[in-house]
């Protein structure tokens, strides 16, 4: 499945390399970005990063009538601590310019794609997104070391996303200062919470910790917090919403849903 999601990405990175190579790269966005960490923290012990995915490989089309301002609209309304936007087109349905578009009410966004070049990171930088999805089992460890320091340089938070206990031993070679706990088995794209569970019991203090996929249920975020993790991310479950600020609210107050 990674392979699939790195070779939609070479087209990018081809159009990214021409463009640096003639200077007709945007700059970098020059209005605040909201600090990705500290609004998440500002927002425990129920902090949620509320995704707007408007399709996926395991669940196809999702809520393609939504549009990105009524999503972003709808989750800052009901509390979300950051959204996290889906850019990549090939599977996704996403766009570059949702970033953009969804940046009025003032939330963090995290940028979620395939990032395998830095030149991706100098893209992210011209949109008002505070942070950037890194999935370490895409990458050698020189590139992974190289974004992760490309973002520093640009001021973004990079969500350094890990699968297992080998990922997270890399991410922290790296110097990955969040990591993103990825509850989705990439052969199968089954949900399975234990993942997290068990990654828990390797959680160090100073980490910020973010577990994602398969959460429904308010239980599931308040069992989060007492294994440690800070945030929660969550899209399938509300993007099936007509108004996913509903589902975010309804969450939040004790609801449920099937996975």
């Amino acid at each position: 499945m990674l392979e699939r999601f790195r070779q939609a990405k070479e087209a990018e990175i081809d159009t990214l390399r021409i463009l640096a190579a003639r200077g007709e790269l945007p700059g970098p966005f020059a209005g605040l970005r909201p600090p990705f960490i500290e609004a998440l923290r500002a927002r425990n012990p129920l902090a949620v990063i509320a995704e707007y995915k408007r399709a996926s490989p395991s669940r196809g089309d999702i809520n393609l009538g939504l549009e990105p301002e009524q999503a972003a609209e709808a989750y800052a309304q009901a509390g979300a601590g950051a959204i996290s936007v889906l850019t990549e087109e090939a599977h996704f349905k996403g766009k570059m310019a949702f970033l953009e578009r969804m940046a009025g009410p003032g939330l963090p966004l995290l940028r979620k794609d395939f990032i395998l070049h830095p030149l991706q990171l100098d893209q992210t930088a011209a949109s008002p997104a505070s942070a950037v999805l890194i999935i370490v089992r895409m990458l050698d460890e020189a590139m992974l070391r190289i974004l992760l320091f490309r973002c520093q340089e640009l001021g973004l938070t990079p969500v350094t996303e890990v699968f297992d206990e080998t990922d997270l031993r890399r991410a922290r070679a790296a110097g990955a200062p969040v990591i993103q706990v990825n509850n989705r088995d990439l052969d199968t794209l089954n949900v399975d919470l234990t993942l997290s569970h068990r990654l828990a019991a390797f959680k160090h203090q100073d980490e910020f910790w973010i577990s994602a996929s398969g959460i429904t249920r308010r239980e599931e975020l308040e069992t989060l917090l007492g294994l440690g993790f800070d945030a929660a991310l969550i899209g399938s479950f509300l993007m099936r919403e007509s108004d996913p600020g509903t589902g975010l609210a309804y969450l939040l107050r004790g609801g449920t849903a099937n996975a």
